[in-house]
């Protein structure tokens, strides 16, 4: 059994290293969503994430949403939020254009990537015939119009369309060499594959940050659904766990509370110090992630009666 002082996820925190989060959102879609969206945010701002981000939909579909979003994330929590833009549906000069918007209103951080086409993960992508064609190309675009923080996706199971590893890997090295700051990962749920792509990674050169993209399993149905399309394998031992529990949300919810502790607590003790959490818009589980990766948030007094 390994020793407790050996596991950096059992140190306090004077003595583990500094543990960074990172949070993603979505444009909600109503008010009565927009109002559940800035709970989230105002409930996981106090807990310091190094930055936030709000996706962008196919074709630019939300991206004066995402804009709006990003601007007053920073005004009221002060909190620094990166905007993501995609290739999907639009020229180089729309996406320029956007990406000078993003530039004049103060937002320095970009999470880039190649977009899903407006038919759905996993359906063939078509670039635009005067657009970006791939996310390297979007990186260098960035990059000539600003110094962005850009952000980029991984793939620790490999992207549905990249025929082998090396080509994986190189797309990567690619993204990175064209500008990107660090790379995010999709979601994985087996720690091992993201710790076989970052020794991939690394044996190839690439240095920049890898960040493990953790999804806490709001609803493992959903999920389920959305991992079969984007080509992430769900473990037969997680699987296993949630059956039966649609009808059961209070026990759903201790499960993947305990699930999503687990994958981090390894991950830390695999000497893991960043972490970027997919929150769905959603506070509890991300609340929790975020304490047992050491944040802290403070919680106003209640009077007594």
């Amino acid at each position: 059994m390994l020793d407790d002082n050996l596991r950096a996820s059992r140190q306090t925190a004077h003595d583990r290293p500094d543990l960074q989060i990172s949070f993603e959102f979505f444009p909600p879609k109503t008010d009565v969503m927009e109002e559940k969206f800035w709970d989230t945010v105002h409930r996981l701002a106090p807990l310091k994430p190094r930055f936030v981000s709000v996706t962008y939909g196919a074709g630019g579909s939300t991206r004066e949403r995402t804009l709006r979003m990003v601007r007053r994330i920073k005004a009221e929590t002060g909190v620094d939020a990166a905007a993501h833009l995609t290739c999907v549906g639009a020229s180089r000069a729309e996406v320029d254009d956007v990406v000078l918007g993003y530039r004049d209103a103060g937002i320095n951080r970009i999470v880039a990537v190649r977009g899903d086409p407006p038919e759905g993960v996993g359906k063939p992508f078509v670039a635009h015939p005067e657009g970006y064609r791939n996310a390297i190309e979007l990186v260098e675009g960035i990059r000539r119009i600003g110094d962005f923080d850009i952000s980029v996706s991984a793939y620790p199971e490999r992207h549905p369309q990249s025929p082998d590893w090396n080509n994986e890997i190189d797309n990567l090295k690619r993204k990175i060499d064209a500008g990107a700051t660090r790379a995010l990962t999709q979601m994985f749920f087996s720690n091992p594959d993201y710790l076989r792509y970052l020794d991939r990674a690394r044996a190839a050169g690439i240095t920049a940050p890898i960040v493990p993209g953790i999804q806490p399993i709001h609803s493992f149905r959903q999920i389920a659904s959305f991992a079969a399309r984007c080509g992430t394998a769900i473990p037969g031992w997680l699987a296993e766990r949630f059956e039966g529990l649609d009808e059961d949300p209070e026990t759903h919810a201790l499960v993947a509370a305990a699930v999503a502790a687990e994958q981090v607590t390894e991950l830390v003790d695999e000497g893991v110090t960043e972490f970027h959490i997919y929150t769905h818009n959603r506070s509890p589980l991300a609340l929790a992630l975020g304490r047992i990766l050491g944040r802290r948030h403070e919680v106003a007094a209640v009077d007594a009666a």
